[in-house]
């Protein structure tokens, strides 16, 4: 079947969407435990580079698994394909001239490097949000935690089921005891070196 499928080349490419959107495409790939501000700070981040009029797009880990990922469970398979599926579709956006933010626990290591592999060298930025799981586990801001501490939520991660922390990150943001607005700029800052966007002229 996948013999007869070719990819078309569109006319208007990745390059001239940039032109158009005056700031470079790329993926920033959140990864963290629960609770260590994956999404906060993913948001927060869109926030401000929505307010300098570049065009992103969120992939909130929860918000998928209400659409794309609805027929997944958490079984170390259905995180697999979780994860394929989420880098598949941000290629998509990162080729439309998105700056695409994805905040998932992506717990291994294994598919978040085949996430990446997906992309040319540079477009793929992971984050990796750092704060320790006591830390994380008092925040408990869905109640997750004590759930899978009381059984009631099998392979949890960070307790029942494991979290392998990225060897080289991009982006290290330790988010124990900083504030958002401070973890956000340093973000921005290291898109501002990195020739993602531009310096803000004050």
């Amino acid at each position: 079947m996948q013999n007869n499928i070719v990819w078309h080349q569109a006319t208007v490419t990745r390059e001239r969407r940039e032109q158009m959107n005056k700031h470079r495409a790329k993926l920033l790939w959140f990864t963290g435990l629960s609770g260590s501000g994956k999404s906060t700070l993913a948001h927060a981040l869109e926030e401000e580079l929505y307010q300098r009029g570049c065009r992103t797009y969120v992939f909130d880990g929860d918000n998928v698994r209400h659409g794309l990922c609805g027929d997944l469970g958490f079984s170390d398979a259905d995180r697999t394909e979780n994860i394929r599926r989420i880098a598949e579709m941000a290629k998509l956006f990162v080729d439309a001239g998105v700056i695409s933010l994805t905040a998932f626990i992506s717990p291994f290591r294994e598919d978040r490097d085949r996430a990446r592999g997906l992309f040319p060298h540079g477009d793929f930025i992971e984050v990796f949000v750092d704060c320790p799981l006591e830390v994380c586990e008092s925040r408990d801001v869905k109640g997750l935690y004590k759930k899978a501490r009381a059984g009631e939520i099998k392979d949890f991660t960070g307790i029942s089921s494991p979290y392998e922390p990225p060897s080289k990150p991009e982006i290290t943001i330790k988010t124990a005891d900083r504030e958002v607005a401070d973890c956000v700029n340093e973000i921005i800052s290291s898109l501002e070196l990195r020739g993602v966007i531009a310096n803000r002229v004050v």
